[in-house]
């Protein structure tokens, strides 16, 4: 089984569609909304961790195309440059899906980019500017122009 987070831009002619109903009941797939921001009768935005076997992941997604949803995979939005990271920790503060933790063994902040959904709060924490990328919440003008 495999996740994928994802974000998944609903325009106003679609957005009262079952899509994500049929997600559930027709793909096998497990979801759980990680943020929602709906704007009535404009647009609508779910960030979605989705949960499955790579097949089933993969005809959701193109279900979710074939039926006008813009999708964006978050995994590889936000980067960390290991050569500035200093393991100071303070991102691990902010990150709310634990896709930046400090191992305590190691005491070193490890991430994980397959959990996270690009918010931007690590490269606001990040006092050596380590973490780089375009984010959700940080960089919503340049993310309407990737998408």
């Amino acid at each position: 089984m495999e996740s994928r987070n994802v974000l998944l831009i609903f325009n106003q002619h679609i957005m009262y569609k079952p899509i994500i109903y049929r997600i559930a009941k027709d793909f096998n797939v497990i979801f759980n909304v990680l943020e929602a921001k709906i704007l009535p009768k404009q647009e609508g935005r779910l960030i979605l961790q989705l949960s499955g076997e790579k097949q089933d992941l993969d005809a959701c997604i193109t279900y979710l195309k074939d039926e006008e949803v813009v999708v964006d995979i978050l995994a590889d939005k936000i980067q960390r440059d290991e050569d500035r990271c200093v393991h100071c920790g303070a991102c691990t503060a902010v990150c709310r899906t634990d896709a930046l933790v400090i191992n305590r063994e190691t005491m070193m902040v490890e991430f994980h980019p397959d959990r996270c959904v690009a918010c931007g709060l690590c490269k606001l924490a990040c006092p050596v500017k380590a973490m780089s990328g375009i984010s959700i919440d940080v960089d919503s003008e340049e993310l309407n122009m990737v998408v």
